[in-house]
């Protein structure tokens, strides 16, 4: 298992795609990486946009960090809720400063816009907040998926297959 040893963070609130959250899980497990779930408090259950829930494994204050290799933030309408915490926003940017992974599809790019750590990057995201990005300082791509250093972006569940091997890639190469 490719990942084994990995621990990643992915943080969720109400009306999260369901795909973009359950998808990368899943996937990243297979390959051995251990994956907690955190939202506004421990054991609340989420639920996404089309019918699937989850439940939280720790609230966002019971987060340290410094224990992760990297952060999957889900697109859905969830990002513009999540971007609201400052504990969130502290996340994205200790795993920006720390060149750790941060893995954002959708509309997640709205948590890193409000973490203010997309100066100078290139990312993609859904069209419909490709403004934001830019406004936030990013040069938007229509891609499917790309790399920018530690910084992992996907455009929309069906480029899932493209973005999640981008993920692995970056967590296999961090130290």
């Amino acid at each position: 298992m490719r990942l084994e040893g990995k621990r990643l963070l992915t943080i969720v609130s109400e009306d999260y795609d369901d795909l973009e959250f359950h998808y990368p899980i899943i996937r990243l497990k297979e390959e051995g990486a251990r994956i907690d779930i955190a939202s506004l408090a421990k054991g609340e259950k989420i639920n996404g946009k089309y019918g699937l829930s989850t439940v939280s494994d720790m609230s966002f204050g019971d987060v340290d960090i410094t224990q992760y290799d990297g952060l999957l933030i889900p697109g859905g309408w969830s990002p513009d809720y999540l971007r609201r915490f400052d504990d969130v926003l502290g996340f994205a940017q200790y795993m920006d400063k720390h060149n750790k992974l941060i893995g954002i599809i959708c509309h997640a790019g709205w948590v890193l816009s409000s973490a203010d750590i997309l100066k100078g990057r290139t990312v993609t995201s859904t069209p419909g907040i490709k403004h934001d990005l830019m406004h936030a300082g990013a040069t938007w791509v229509d891609e499917a998926a790309l790399i920018d250093g530690n910084i992992v972006s996907g455009r929309r569940p069906p480029d899932l297959h493209e973005y999640l091997p981008m993920i692995i890639e970056v967590l296999m190469k961090q130290k």
